[in-house]
């Protein structure tokens, strides 16, 4: 768990610490008040990137470096300090890191924490961005199979050089790009396979999951869409891009692999795009996060944080204490206007931070 946490020129932030409790976290304060930026801090020392924005924009106006500094706990209840340091001059923006004062320049896998988030935003990933339910998966994958980022990273360096090939040679055989193909349906299959193993891990207690926090019962499952259909995805997708030579050529982009597949969302047999209220929706994407929590404690031995963003929006009372089941077990963060709506749910077991 993250005991500690100082934040020096680092958005709203000028220079302020804060100490973290084990439970729930309950940061509150009115709107632009450095909720999401507190967040976003914990994530930055934890993961080593955020989902906002870039490096840059950290940084407080009128300034040419943020820094955090954070101390972790671990599972023998020793401390290892993280720091993360980010600055600008006229080359660029540099960002380094420190984990028990040894330096690296970014944090690999094997030296992220694990931390699911939430945030408001992420409800466009059960409703319209097939980006980000793939990023959704991927980013589990990450944090479980330490191995999946760096084959991703290949596979998107194979896919930029085929795509950049095509466009410079509109008229290039068959033949002539066959290593390519052959090269990025090889990847691609490992990626399919991962995604489509996840999945079928999130199924098993999907339903339950889901049912527990709406307080009825529903059959939920996700589905893995993919235009490659065979059994084997990396000769399935292999054949496609012999098929789809032609067009590929023509537009001068690859239409087929991993980076254009989507994971397909039902409850109760119908797709959630077409019936589901923002409070189920909202009530699917926690399911989501709670599964992925339990997934990454299982895989990591380690138990995950859980970062928040005003999570309470659009649930009713009922749901808001079935979710509360799931929470108490990790280390939460949870940001919101109204503390007495949040603390009414956990009751004494909470810390309130309240920021003006």
């Amino acid at each position: 768990m993250i005991v500690s946490l100082r934040l020096q020129n680092y958005r709203s932030y000028q220079d302020e610490s804060f100490e973290f409790e084990p439970g729930v976290n309950i940061v509150v304060g009115p709107n632009a008040s450095g909720k999401t930026n507190l967040l976003e801090a914990i994530l930055i020392i934890t993961r080593g990137s955020s989902y906002r924005g870039s490096d840059q924009d950290v940084i407080t106006k009128g300034s040419d470096w943020a820094r955090l500094d954070g101390v972790y706990l671990d599972n023998q209840q020793n401390a290892h300090p993280r720091t993360a340091k980010i600055r600008q001059d006229h080359t660029g923006i540099e960002k380094q890191f420190e984990l028990d004062d040894k330096p690296f320049k970014r944090l690999g896998p094997e030296r992220m924490l694990p931390v699911v988030v939430f945030e408001p935003n992420h409800l466009q990933l059960i409703t319209t961005s097939p980006e980000q339910r793939r990023n959704l998966l991927d980013n589990i994958l990450e944090l479980t199979e330490l191995r999946f980022g760096a084959l991703k990273r290949n596979y998107l360096r194979a896919l930029a050089q085929r795509n950049a090939f095509l466009k410079q040679h509109p008229n290039t055989s068959l033949a002539e790009i066959f290593p390519w193909n052959v090269r990025l349906s090889d990847l691609g299959g490992h990626i399919a396979t991962g995604r489509q193993t996840l999945i079928e891990t999130f199924n098993e207690t999907l339903s339950e999951t889901y049912s527990s926090i709406a307080k009825q019962p529903h059959k939920v499952r996700l589905e893995y869409v993919s235009k490659v259909t065979s059994g084997n995805y990396a000769s399935g997708l292999l054949k496609l891009y012999e098929k789809h030579h032609q067009l590929d050529c023509l537009r001068g982009f690859t239409g087929d692999g991993p980076h254009r597949d989507d994971a397909r969302i039902f409850i109760d047999g119908t797709p959630i795009q077409e019936a589901a209220s923002r409070g189920e929706t909202r009530t699917l994407l926690l399911s989501l996060k709670v599964r992925e929590a339990e997934m990454m404690e299982s895989a990591r031995g380690i138990k995950p944080l859980l970062l928040l963003d005003d999570v309470f929006g659009e649930l009713d009372g009922a749901r808001r204490h079935a979710l509360t089941e799931f929470l108490t077990k990790y280390q939460t963060f949870i940001t919101t206007t109204d503390a007495d709506i949040v603390s009414s749910v956990f009751a004494r077991s909470s810390k309130i931070i309240a920021l003006n």
